[in-house]
């Protein structure tokens, strides 16, 4: 299907139809055979990935990096995610490392080329076993004992924490509760490649999907780091996050992108060879009127999320827009790969379609990077305002 994209420039369709045969040769291929049998990503495409360069997209070309904007970001993204979602996600484990505009020059000279090469890869410690969307709940905490911090408390839905070579903590540091967003810091744990960090155990959290790597519940004991592993200001965690995030709501769109994309190709194809009443199912109306939809949504999700691209690269704040792309195009991705599993009725229902991992993993989007509530609620509160005794 081609569909007229005004933000699309020359460059930009050769990186397109770089990723898109990377995914065809690379990932596709892996995730047909792995995701069925909930396997991880091989060490071997994690190095392809690096070759190609896509952990330094966001990375300046003078650390190693290709020196690009969110917006080709969230191509390759879309594109990764057409054949598993989860290698798409992966690539956050490199360009958006928290906090990288509060490192020194030295500190940018010594790390990030490091994290272009993806020779240095990180997971997000945030969420915990009651709390998800409300961060001021975070009841982990970080104590100073002399020149360390020593950090004791849970952390839920910390997917790479084992493949990682570091993790990104968010605390408490202050433990008055009522102090909210602003008792929250963040730290960075290195560890082991392949371990958890010490002072910390852990086990894998059983999943539906978003198969490929493992995400895990996390009990810190008193794990203890340098006083300097604090990454900004003591009490600006939340503001660290907060940056981050909207970049973070571009990429999620982008997948969704990439999977509900997917399942329509799948179902289209599916369509004109399967016969019923002797006749391809594709002639029959009704399927057509499917098609017709998902096609038109997932154009109306991409064009939000290019211009959410845009704003972003442009350095204007998006909170409302990051919302909005979010929002609509995971609300997209359930719904068309939902549709394209009806397309191919009990076949779609195995896992021998891709149709079905598309489907299971496009449901995780409207869940992780702020639910859809949350989404409602940022786009509410900027037209509205925000409601009476928040």
């Amino acid at each position: 299907m081609s569909f007229t994209e005004p933000y699309m420039t020359e460059e930009r369709r050769m990186i397109r139809a770089s990723a898109r045969a990377f995914t065809e040769r690379e990932v596709t291929p892996i995730a047909n055979r792995l995701d069925p049998i909930q396997g991880d990503i091989p060490l071997e495409l994690i190095e392809k990935i690096a070759e190609a360069g896509y952990f330094g997209i966001l990375i300046p070309e003078e650390y190693g990096g290709l020196g690009l904007g969110v917006f080709e970001y969230c191509l390759i993204a879309e594109e990764l995610a057409r054949g598993w979602m989860s290698v798409a996600s992966l690539l956050a484990r490199g360009n958006s490392m928290p906090g990288t505009h509060l490192m020194s020059e030295a500190q940018r000279q010594e790390i990030l080329p490091q994290v272009a090469s993806g020779r240095l890869l990180g997971a997000l410690a945030m969420s915990e076993p009651d709390t998800g969307s409300d961060l001021s709940g975070i009841k982990c905490k970080a104590v100073l004992d002399g020149d360390e911090w020593v950090i004791t408390g849970q952390k839920y839905w910390c997917t790479f924490a084992d493949g990682a070579d570091y993790l990104v903590v968010v605390a408490r540091t202050e433990p008055d509760m009522a102090l909210r967003h602003r008792g929250l810091s963040a730290f960075r744990v290195d560890k082991p490649r392949g371990e958890l960090p010490n002072g910390v155990s852990g086990s894998p959290i059983p999943k539906i999907g978003y198969f490929g790597w493992k995400t895990w519940d996390l009990s810190f004991d008193g794990c203890r780091i340098p006083e300097d592993a604090l990454i900004g200001k003591r009490g600006e965690g939340f503001y660290v996050i907060s940056k981050w995030l909207e970049s973070a709501r571009a990429h999620t769109a982008a997948r969704a992108l990439g999977l509900a994309s997917a399942a329509l190709d799948e179902a289209t194809a599916y369509a004109q060879t399967r016969v019923q009443f002797e006749r391809p199912i594709s002639e029959f109306q009704a399927i057509r009127f499917k098609i017709a939809q998902m096609a038109t949504e997932i154009a109306a999700a991409r064009h939000l999320t290019q211009h959410l691209c845009v704003t972003l690269d442009q350095g204007v704040r998006s909170d409302m827009e990051a919302g909005m792309a979010k929002l609509f195009a995971t609300e997209m991705a359930e719904r068309v790969t939902s549709e394209a599993m009806q397309i191919l009725g009990g076949a779609g229902y195995t896992t021998l379609f891709a149709v079905s991992r598309h489907w299971r993993d496009a449901r995780l989007t409207k869940i992780f990077e702020g639910t859809s509530e949350i989404q409602l609620r940022i786009i509410s509160d900027n037209i509205l305002g925000k409601e009476k005794g928040r």
